[in-house]
């Protein structure tokens, strides 16, 4: 566990103030309501409208507001609620048509994390669970959501992840050979993996959009090799599809 930063702890001091009252608020209220040193709260508060975290009201000369930053941080936290509530209905109903594990997960930085997740319900199965983080190069979902990315994005983000990590030895580790792989799951529109996060596992994938057809996820299922084959491979991927289809429309697409 890291120590707590004392400067980012007071700045959200100062924004979660705003959620009381009328929503103004003045750096000498701010001052008071905190018992902070003048100049630490300037300083904050000047950092946060920098920023637009905060914002000046117009009418009222030296009062702040809540800047539009906020709200597109709550935003995205909705979107996000939304897309974990939906994808978890969408995620049953795939899983109990094909019997195996089915993951719904989104991209963060070169990671992908599983926001929703329905168990196999075999015997011998993938183990896995929500909120679990893996290499976005390893997994089905996470190829399927960096084929997906602008071709400046998906260089900056795998240019920040460094060194491509292998989970397995069949994990893809060299940069050229990522790009060759991304390129034929745009061609596609469908990603898969044999093996490459789990030396049991395999794993299809398809792309999950939202109202503005924007990929913000994918749907993916996954099953031990002992069942794994090139005409079951074929089924969990139109599965899949369909699948990752239906959370669309939930989510306001029509393509």
């Amino acid at each position: 566990m890291g120590r707590r930063v004392p400067a980012v702890s007071r700045a959200l001091d100062i924004l979660e103030l705003f959620l009381d009252g009328d929503g103004t608020l003045s750096a000498p209220e701010i001052t008071r309501r905190l018992q902070l040193p003048r100049t630490t709260v300037h300083e904050l508060v000047t950092t946060l409208a920098a920023r637009s975290y905060l914002v000046p009201v117009p009418e009222q000369p030296g009062r702040y507001r809540l800047g539009v930053r906020t709200y597109q941080l709550g935003s995205r936290y909705a979107e996000q609620l939304d897309l974990a509530a939906e994808g978890q209905q969408v995620a049953r109903a795939v899983a109990e048509t094909c019997g195996e594990t089915v993951h719904v997960a989104v991209l963060e930085d070169a990671d992908v994390i599983y926001i929703a997740k329905v168990d196999s319900t075999h015997a011998v199965r993938m183990v896995s669970a929500a909120g679990r983080r893996l290499p976005a190069h390893c997994t089905a979902v996470g190829k399927m959501l960096l084929a997906s990315l602008p071709p400046d994005e998906l260089a900056e983000r795998l240019a920040s992840a460094g060194e491509l990590r292998a989970m397995t030895p069949h994990s893809i580790t060299e940069p050229d050979a990522l790009r060759a792989a991304l390129d034929e799951i745009r061609e596609r529109g469908l990603a898969s993996e044999q093996r490459e996060s789990n030396p049991d596992v395999s794993c299809v994938a398809a792309p999950v959009r939202d109202r503005a057809g924007r990929v913000v996820a994918a749907l993916s299922v996954s099953v031990p090799m002992i069942r794994w084959s090139e005409e079951r491979q074929a089924e969990l991927a139109d599965l899949a599809v369909k699948g990752a289809g239906q959370l669309s429309e939930r989510l306001g697409h029509h393509g």
